[in-house]
């Protein structure tokens, strides 16, 4: 007997299992709310069981929702690789994909996954939108971007925060810089060099300010930068030594810069990428996305040294 829905109704009820809500459901896969109530009616109906319990207040999976729902998530995935493949978009014509990364993670990591990606994928363009944590955040949930790289967005409510790494803060000075003979130094010892800091208005920024509040003595930035892009540089130059996340820092075979463990207490930030819930990747984006999370697995920074906590 064949069953008697379609690849939209499928679509459809992954919106709502993931947002647990009709009306955002039905703004994700742009139909009315009428519309949209509709193709999950005709679901439940072509397949003869419940998939939700609804109220005017909240939306539930039922128990053969919850099962069926891993499986729709899993056949949409599998479908869009082989519409990747089917297509030819990697070999027979040029596509597009645009994703939204904060600044610190642009030169050495994102950099090394977009080489892999252009490798197997050569006729694909990808525009890169750098930008501060909030403006990544915004590029992803206003369509601007298909996914993006933040370390924030995990409590956004319309947003899937899929972790790939925690990022320690560590500091960057020169190779010929007294702190470059030490394995890790405590915040106030490192506070008593001359610092270049990043702007007050950065989400680096905010995040130290917070998780540093009650540790005695203060950074003396004698230099400050917009970006960690430029803190690099001016610490490149000899300006100063800085607090950086460790994903912003190059490898050890950099001739001049040098990353040195901070602690008491150790900083980090969670780094994952982001989409909007409900919302299909492209096939050339979902490429991109799973190898961004293989190059994490598998290519993971090299360590700092632990310090004491």
């Amino acid at each position: 007997m064949a069953v008697n829905f379609e690849l939209d109704d499928l679509q459809a009820f992954r919106a709502v299992a993931e947002m647990k809500s009709f009306s955002k459901a039905a703004e994700a896969v742009h139909i009315s709310q009428p519309a949209f109530s509709r193709r999950i009616e005709k679901l439940e109906s072509a397949l003869g069981v419940r998939l939700l319990d609804r109220n005017t207040r909240r939306v539930t999976l039922t128990a053969v929702g919850r099962d069926f729902a891993r499986k729709v998530e899993h056949l949409l995935d599998e479908l869009d690789a082989s519409l990747l493949e089917v297509r030819g978009v990697a070999t027979s014509r040029m596509a597009e994909v645009a994703i939204a990364c904060v600044h610190s993670t642009v030169r050495y990591f994102v950099t090394g996954v977009l080489g892999r990606f252009h490798a197997a994928f050569p006729k694909i363009r990808v525009r890169v939108l750098d930008g501060s944590a909030n403006e990544v955040l915004a590029a992803v949930a206003g369509g601007q971007a298909s996914f993006g790289i933040d370390f924030i967005g995990a409590s956004e409510p319309e947003i899937r925060f899929r972790l790939l790494r925690e990022d320690r803060y560590v500091a960057a000075c020169r190779r010929d810089h007294p702190l470059a003979k030490q394995r890790s130094v405590p915040w106030p010892e490192f506070w008593q060099y001359e610092t270049v800091g990043v702007a007050r208005e950065s989400g680096n920024r905010l995040m130290l300010d917070k998780a540093l509040a009650r540790v005695p003595g203060r950074p003396h930035d004698v230099f400050e930068a917009q970006h960690l892009t430029g803190v690099l540089s001016l610490v490149e130059a000899g300006l100063g030594v800085a607090a950086v996340p460790a994903l912003s820092m190059p490898g050890p075979e950099h001739p001049l810069l040098a990353s040195v463990g901070l602690h008491g207490p150790v900083v980090t930030r969670r780094i994952g990428l982001i989409s909007r819930k409900g919302r299909t990747l492209e096939p050339a984006a979902r490429e991109l996305y799973e190898l961004f999370t293989s190059a994490s697995r598998d290519e993971a920074p090299a360590p700092v040294p632990a310090g004491r906590r």
